[in-house]
């Protein structure tokens, strides 16, 4: 029986497109230096298909950095403590082990300096790093960047590659800030931290060669909720408006049965259980899940909100979140390209230097940016595949 199967699966395997490791799609089209598959990969995209998993449908090159992520042996977040989350293999530690195991560098991307500097809040002094392109003159634009983890764990050194990419590529000073985490401070105190962090990177760009009147928001994940609601606080009246945002797969949602969450119920990095799991640690009281803040898709007021720019992944409990929030944002009157990236997961942005998706998405990020600084707004798109 089991040498049927085997059969079967490597029937299965030989008839599987060399662009996406896919048999329930069409394949995307290939990108310039996508990895083509190996035999192991098309048995499992084999056995993924037959199973009914969303991994089935992985580029190749997206899957070989997930695989050396799996050797580091990740253990389940939502069985884990906070504490113990912190310490667990994240999707950077698997692109190092990838390069690594390539015999390739797996050194930051160079040609961008940075430094340390610290804002206050409410709950006393929070580091930012600045990052800075070599070679740079001038006061150049600013982008304050927010990084993900759930408001639970991760911080501006697991999200080190993002900041460096985009400093480079947009010839901008780019502000990576560190906040509170849950459950030690409760929800909203991030979103109290990000705001201060955009109101002091405002007040001191000239210190470290910024422009306070070019200045976009970035985030991922969670960081993308947090640039979200720094933009409306804007519009409020709490400080200057950004000219962009850019919300890369954001949590615009506290609701875990769209379809997005039921397709990736168990995908990796990133499944429902540990989406569930950080929201549990973040709220107070069930009620504070309605809060606009968290809730973006169903509460928030999006009029009057700068030009957007939102990327989502196919594999990606959290695509519904960004694709709803992309929807809301142009019902709402405001200019949003939506990018929607096939045969990647949560966690591929920032991962230029192996996942070719992942160049595409930084590439499209920064011409964005580039556009936005220019004083050119960027056009409204359908989602692009």
């Amino acid at each position: 029986m089991r040498h049927h199967l085997r059969a079967s699966l490597l029937a299965c395997a030989f008839v599987l497109p060399t662009g996406t490791l896919a048999l329930a799609q069409a394949p995307a089209q290939e990108s310039p230096g996508q990895a083509k598959p190996t035999l192991k990969d098309r048995l499992d995209a084999a056995v993924s298909t037959v199973t009914g998993s969303p991994m089935a449908r992985l580029d190749v090159d997206m899957k070989h950095v997930l695989d050396a992520m799996k050797k580091l042996d990740p253990k389940p977040i939502a069985k884990l403590s906070p504490e113990e989350a912190r310490r667990q293999p994240s999707a950077a530690d698997g692109v190092r082990a990838y390069l690594e195991e390539q015999g390739k560098s797996a050194a930051p991307l160079p040609g961008v300096a940075t430094k340390e500097a610290a804002y206050e809040t409410a709950g006393g002094t929070q580091p930012v790093r600045i990052y800075t392109p070599d070679g740079a003159s001038g006061p150049l634009p600013v982008v304050v960047y927010y990084h993900g983890g759930g408001f639970v764990i991760a911080d501006r050194d697991v999200y080190d590659a993002t900041p460096r990419a985009i400093a480079k590529g947009a010839n901008a000073v780019v502000v990576s800030v560190e906040y509170r985490h849950a459950p030690e401070a409760k929800f909203p105190a991030q979103h109290e931290d990000a705001l201060a962090a955009y109101q002091w990177a405002l007040a001191n760009a000239a210190s470290f060669g910024g422009d306070p009147a070019r200045v976009a928001l970035l985030g991922e994940s969670a960081g993308g909720n947090l640039a979200t609601n720094i933009a409306i606080q804007a519009r409020d009246g709490k400080a200057a408006a950004p000219l962009h945002v850019v919300a890369v797969y954001p949590m615009a949602g506290t609701n875990l049965d769209t379809e997005s969450y039921k397709a990736n119920t168990s995908t990796k990095p990133l499944d429902r259980d540990t989406m569930a799991w950080f929201y549990d640690h973040v709220v107070s009281q069930d009620s504070d899940r309605a809060d606009p803040r968290l809730d973006i898709v169903g509460k928030a007021d999006l009029k009057n909100l700068p030009p957007f720019t939102v990327v989502t992944a196919e594999i990606d409990p959290l695509r519904d979140d960004g694709k709803g929030l992309a929807e809301k944002l142009k019902a709402a009157g405001v200019t949003v390209e939506h990018r929607d990236y096939a045969g990647v997961t949560h966690e591929f942005f920032g991962m230029g230097t192996v996942v070719a998706k992942a160049r595409q998405a930084e590439d499209a990020v920064v011409a964005d940016l580039k556009k936005a600084f220019a004083g050119t707004a960027t056009g409204t798109a359908a989602p692009a595949r």
